[in-house]
């Protein structure tokens, strides 16, 4: 929007569909939303100004291209939210005088405000703080925008006893506008917009927990009490999303983890995964399936250190941006005596890599390599270490030891758009043979803080964006968020109760192999830096498997079970028979055990149904006479009586681990 005012000149603002709106003068939101209908004017939140988002109220006083949004707008739920955590806000401070607020931004799916007070907060006082909520809303206080003077609002927040919001303020720019919203009798600092009411807010919202934060995330500070909300559009979008977490909750990979003696973890060894026998019967199926995708891609499995001198991750560039997440070992000399290793003063540093790119490199750069040897692909199930924050350990889903499943393209610029669209199709596949047909993708572009010349990214996110029309993929843009080497594209995949799950990549890299000084020889005879393409499909194996028992509530395809079928006696004198049952499912290359005790049959489903069992073959005298089973699958009451070897037949094929064909 231009910078001219001009008083009492015409005001065109122009609408999404391109008609344009002219005012004789400066108008507001709630102006223009009146003008185009009293609906519009009714479900108006906000508007926004030449891409800005401002409050209905501020006046627009030059021509702009504008758009009301309402709660059916993204940009109108996350406003709600917004507006949802200073309500929360304004009813603590009236239950609880004397409670400063401190913090409080929009999150996914809802919201949180940090809160200073001498006495935390507990589960208890959820309830009672909600109700307030709801008659703050219900009293439809008017929301209004005021400019402060910066020293004033310093004065003011501090003779309230309001340090904290204080503190934020004289940490402002110098050039920033300080904004305080008025609703009611209450007030906050806070830069906007808002809705223009509290009665807009509806009573869609709901308060979740609490927890304690330090200020600013940093543990030398204060903790605070931090009260988490969510807040939707209307009840039904409320009723579905605590339905979601009700059953994310008994999906959760560590509560089937310990049903199913699966893996375990322990604070002797934070972020790194003991696997137990079962769940290690997952693990080797999924990285055989990936290997054997991989064989036929065209991938070369190779496999590096995992201790490597920090002159490598110099040359990169990790070393300045990741240094503080790497496991840092100095290279000691061992003692003559019984003390302690003597850590020379010019020691080298190693590191345990947190990535395999620089090592793909090192393999790259052994002997001469031909533009005719382009494409060259390597693979690796690559184990790396990141010291991530112990509060941010979770599970399988984060975790300090990973194993990826990694793979470096080198080849050609003219090669791009073929490797990519092929990497593409590869993912896809193998998506779809694990239960994910559903993904979506963004290109995500140069971040602020990157290495390499504008060009090179010009021509590296134009390669990625040209891949992604050929192959036909529908995609979206994410500014800002490529590494610091290269744009990515990032594939999210849904579950099956509707959370994505961000897995996949492909990052081009015309800058790693600049640093690290890998060539090839071209068809000129000159040498050539080939282009770099990190890629991964699952990304780690822990997460990937966390999210599949997520997925499927524990009830893994039967090609990845740990245990296949089990076969269950009714009476201790089919026990012979079962046994030869058991013999030939594991002739057919079944993962399959016996179940002979002495148990009434009922118990006995109960508990491998309890295990996630597949399939349990079930086996009394009348079934041993006629060399049948009856075959009861999980998930099912129903029992399917069947010929022996028309079972084996029937679940030796579906066992059969996938190889991407449709």
């Amino acid at each position: 929007m231009s910078d001219v005012k001009v008083e009492n000149s015409p005001v065109n603002l122009r609408l999404p569909d391109g008609s344009v709106r002219t005012f004789d003068g400066p108008v507001t939101g709630t102006t223009l939303a009146m003008d185009i209908g009293p609906g519009l004017a009714k479900a108006a939140l906000a508007i926004t100004v030449d891409g800005e988002m401002w409050d209905l109220s501020r006046l627009i006083e030059a021509d702009a291209d504008v758009s009301i949004i309402t709660k059916r707008d993204e940009d109108g739920l996350e406003l709600m939210r917004h507006d949802a955590a200073h309500i929360m806000a304004e009813a603590v401070q009236e239950l609880f005088p004397g409670t400063q607020v401190t913090i409080g931004p929009v999150i996914e799916d809802g919201f949180f405000y940090d809160f200073a007070r001498d006495k935390p907060f507990s589960e208890d006082d959820l309830e009672v703080i909600e109700k307030r909520m709801q008659e703050i809303v219900a009293r439809d206080e008017e929301i209004i925008r005021e400019v402060w003077d910066r020293d004033e609002a310093i004065a003011h927040f501090k003779s309230i006893g309001e340090e904290y919001k204080a503190e934020i303020i004289s940490d402002l720019p110098a050039d920033e506008v300080v904004t305080i919203y008025r609703q009611g009798n209450w007030l906050d600092l806070c830069r906007g917009p808002h809705l223009p009411s509290t009665g807009k807010l509806g009573d869609a919202f709901k308060l979740m927990k609490v927890a304690g934060a330090y200020w600013r995330g940093d543990s030398k500070n204060e903790m605070l009490t931090r009260i988490y909300g969510t807040c939707w559009r209307d009840k039904k979008e409320l009723k579905s999303y605590l339905h979601r977490l009700e059953e994310a909750e008994k999906r959760d990979h560590r509560k089937l983890g310990r049903e199913m003696d699966l893996f375990h973890l322990q604070e002797e060894a934070q972020g790194s995964v003991f696997w137990h026998p079962q769940g290690y019967t997952i693990w080797l199926q999924l990285e055989a399936y990936i290997r054997n995708r991989l064989k036929d891609a065209g991938y070369k499995e190779i496999k590096t250190p995992q201790l490597l001198d920090s002159k490598f991750w110099e040359q990169s560039g990790h070393w300045s941006k990741f240094r503080e997440n790497m496991f840092v070992v100095p290279d000691e000399v061992p003692s003559t005596e019984e003390d302690a290793p003597i850590i020379p003063a010019d020691a080298k540093l190693m590191a345990l890599k947190p990535m395999n790119c620089p090592a793909h490199v090192q393999v790259f750069k052994q002997g001469i390599k031909s533009y005719r040897d382009l494409p060259i692909r390597f693979a690796e199930f690559g184990c790396c270490h990141r010291n991530e924050a112990h509060g941010a350990l979770h599970g399988l889903m984060r975790v300090r030891q990973m194993t990826q499943d990694d793979a470096h393209i080198f080849c050609r610029e003219d090669q791009i758009t073929e490797e990519s669209v092929a990497f593409c199709a590869l993912l896809s596949s193998v998506y779809r043979d694990l239960g994910f047909p559903d993904f979506k993708v963004l290109l995500a572009t140069r971040p602020e803080m990157r290495a390499g010349d504008d060009d090179v990214w010009d021509r590296a996110e134009q390669g990625l964006e040209k891949a992604l029309n050929q192959a036909g993929i529908e995609f979206d843009y994410a500014p800002g968020e490529g590494a610091f080497y290269g744009p990515k594209l990032e594939f999210h995949l849904s579950d099956a109760i509707g959370r994505t799950w961000q897995c996949g990549t492909l990052q081009l890299d015309f800058v790693l192999p600049e640093r690290l000084d890998a060539h090839y020889i071209g068809e000129d005879g000159a040498k050539h830096r080939p282009v770099m393409l990190h890629r991964a499909i699952l990304g780690t194996l822990e997460r990937f498997i966390g999210i599949m028992i997520e997925h499927y509530a524990g009830k893994m395809p039967l090609w990845m079970a740990p245990t296949q079928a089990v076969v269950a006696t009714i009476t201790t004198s089919t026990e012979e028979y079962a046994q030869s049952v058991v013999e030939k499912l594991e002739a057919a290359g079944m993962r399959v055990k016996l179940d002979a005790r002495n148990e009434k049959i009922n118990y006995k489903v109960r508990e491998h149904s309890h295990a996630k069992v597949p399939a349990i073959l079930v086996v009394g005298q009348k079934e041993a006479d006629e060399n049948k089973v009856s075959i009861r699958r999980i998930g099912s009451k129903d029992q399917t009586v069947v010929d022996l070897e028309e079972a084996i037949a029937a679940l030796a094929l579906e066992g059969k681990m996938p190889n991407g064909e449709a």
